[in-house]
This record gives structure tokens, C-alpha cells and sequence, in this order.
């Protein structure tokens, strides 16, 4: 039986409005839930930033059985710079193919039935220009990694994810938890792997039993626990537990309680209203134009 499940993907934002519109109004995404926060959070979910943040869940379904991503937006932060990490997300999905026409937003066609389109931030994503699945249109996360073998050591014999296939020509495989969840793409690029500051973090959940032994495993191995155990607050809502993780290139890995997230992640009917609100109220690229500044680059 599975016991662990791909949750989402952590994206840094710096500009709301237009982020908000390809995942709505290009990729047909929903708002699942939004919120607000006066300071950082404990497990640097928001990055290494102490200030007002707010955190956007948006997928084509509930996160119980979608793969989903998490939009962090830190007020005050305009751009971040990429690094060669986050190679893309890919989805199927002819709707979204359609929308992207429609809103004028650039599309590349790079093979057949495959396009290439780029979200605010300069994050990619690869459109498949299919009938969107009954299942979740996400497919894969694509991750750069600096030693194929390392990686697949790592996140086979220590996360425990399956190997679904390999392509030693390309230096690519593809791995996951189990056949209709989404998986992983690692692609060796030949080189170090540089985040800079717009790196993500990728989320799985597993039982809140099994947290102690994954944080005592990476130990036992000498591998990096960029958080140790600790519980996460919600104002209203589930308290989750969670350790962060980091493979052999610093990508980021989160573990969450599978009983608590579940709770936590409940579909809010009113996350686009408060979205929508919050992007209402703020009020700071009108003062950065005003005050002839630019927000700063993280």
C-alpha cells in the first residue's frame, strides 16, 4: 500500500496579478485556497524572509488527489533570480493550450502536440495539447540535477520513491510513489546545480508516524535536514508537522503529516475573493511607481 503522496510545488512570485492570471485564465487552474501572514514562516516557506507574506494554492482539484502549486508572494519583493534547479512543471491538457491563444499569452510549439510557455517569474511549463485526463492534468515535475546516480540513489533507497524509467542517453529519469500520481523528472545538466533565489520546494506527505524515522534516516546518513521536526501553525485552522529535507543538490523536499494536511488543505470557497482582496489591497507597486523605486530583487 502507498503510503506517501506528491502534494505540490513551491513557487516564489513577485508580481500577483499577472501570476494570478495564467494560472486562472491560461492554465484554467482553481484558487483551492488562499491566506495571509503578518511574519515568516518557521519552516521558510516563504523563503529566508521574516516580513508579511501571503501563500496561494491553486490545482485543478482538491489536493487530496491533485498535484497542486503553492504560490508564495513576499510583499516588498518584486523579481527573483533563477537558477538552473527548475527545469518545468508538465501538464496535459488541450483547454489550457486553447486558453493561452485566447489570452494572447506566447506559446512555443516544440514538437507535435507540445508547447512551451513561460509563468511570471520566467518558471516553464509544458503544455501537452491533449484531452485534459478525467485524472489530474499535471504530469511531472522536472528537476536539474548535477549526478544522475547520486540523485537516483537518494530519492530511490532514502525517499522511497519508484523508478519508473531511465534514459541513460539523455541522463533522465523518471520517478514517483505510485502510477497515477505525479512524478519526477531528475535530467543531469552537466553541471552544478545553482538556485539562486528563486528556488522552489517540492511537498509529499506521508503519516505522521513515519516523520520521525525519515528525519532519523537523513541523519543516520549524513544527509541534510534543512528543518528539523517541527509543528506549523495555521490561525484556524490544522496544525501540521513537517520536516525539510535537501538532496544531494539542495533541492528542497517537504514532508508534512498526511492526517493533519488533509485537514488543513480543504478547498476554500472563498479563496479567490480573498485573493482577489489581497491583490486589491496592496497598494505597493503604486507607491514603488510614485516614489520613482522599484521593489526589490531578492
Amino acid at each position: 500500500m502507498v503510503t506517501r503522496r506528491a502534494l505540490h510545488f513551491v513557487f516564489k512570485v513577485g508580481d500577483r496579478p499577472q501570476t494570478a492570471r495564467f494560472y486562472r485564465d491560461v492554465l484554467g487552474m482553481k484558487i483551492l485556497r488562499h491566506e495571509e501572514f503578518e511574519e515568516g514562516c518557521k519552516a521558510s516557506c516563504n523563503g529566508p524572509y521574516d516580513g508579511k507574506w501571503s501563500k496561494t494554492m491553486v490545482g485543478f482539484g482538491p489536493e487530496d488527489h491533485h498535484f497542486v502549486v503553492e504560490l508564495t508572494y513576499n510583499y516588498g519583493v518584486g523579481d527573483y533570480r533563477l537558477g538552473n534547479d527548475f527545469l518545468g512543471l508538465s501538464l496535459r491538457s488541450s483547454q489550457a493550450v486553447s486558453n493561452a491563444r485566447e489570452q494572447g499569452w506566447p506559446l512555443t510549439d516544440i514538437k507535435g502536440g507540445l508547447f512551451q510557455t513561460t509563468a511570471p517569474g520566467g518558471y516553464p511549463f509544458y503544455l501537452e495539447n491533449e484531452e485534459q485526463p478525467g485524472a489530474d492534468p499535471v504530469q511531472k515535475v522536472m528537476l536539474g540535477v548535477s549526478d544522475l546516480e547520486k540523485s537516483l540513489n537518494y530519492w530511490s533507497n532514502l525517499i522511497g520513491m519508484k523508478v519508473y524509467s531511465k534514459d541513460e542517453e539523455k541522463k533522465k529519469a523518471v520517478l514517483g510513489f505510485a502510477d497515477n500520481q505525479c512524478k519526477l523528472e531528475l535530467q543531469d545538466i552537466g553541471e552544478a546545480v545553482d538556485h539562486r533565489t528563486a528556488f522552489g520546494r517540492i511537498a509529499f506527505s506521508c503519516p505522521k508516524e513515519e516523520l520521525p524515522g525519515i528525519e532519523a534516516l537523513m541523519k543516520q546518513q549524513n544527509q541534510r535536514i534543512l528543518t528539523p521536526l517541527v509543528s506549523l501553525d495555521t490561525p484556524g485552522k490544522a496544525t501540521v508537522q513537517v520536516v525539510i529535507l535537501a538532496d544531494p543538490d539542495g533541492h528542497e523536499i517537504c514532508f508534512v503529516g498526511d492526517e493533519a494536511f488533509r485537514e488543513l488543505s480543504q478547498v476554500d470557497p472563498n479563496g479567490n475573493r480573498l485573493l482577489d482582496a489581497a491583490m486589491a489591497a496592496d497598494k505597493s507597486d503604486e507607491w514603488f511607481k510614485k516614489h520613482k523605486m522599484q521593489k526589490a530583487s531578492a
